[in-house]
């Protein structure tokens, strides 16, 4: 494994952001974005972002989830 340096660009850190959707990432990637999101000012807005769009399609599954079909109303 490379010892690659925790200093991540805010392309990289979203990209890992929309990753961290569909996989656990790997301690050393947690800490690269943790650290990212303490001196940038915009990725965080877009790690709120991407969390509000997960809530809300979640919510809207749950809701429909429980809604009968049209031809049963």
């Amino acid at each position: 494994m490379s010892m690659l340096p925790l200093n991540r660009s805010c392309k990289q850190v979203t990209a890992l952001v929309i990753a961290r959707e569909d996989r656990v990432l790997p301690w050393r990637e947690r800490l690269a974005v943790q650290l990212h999101m303490l001196i940038c000012k915009t990725c965080p807005t877009f790690e709120r972002q991407v969390l509000t769009m997960h809530n809300a399609m979640r919510q809207w599954r749950n809701y429909s989830e429980s809604e009968p079909p049209a031809s049963e109303k």
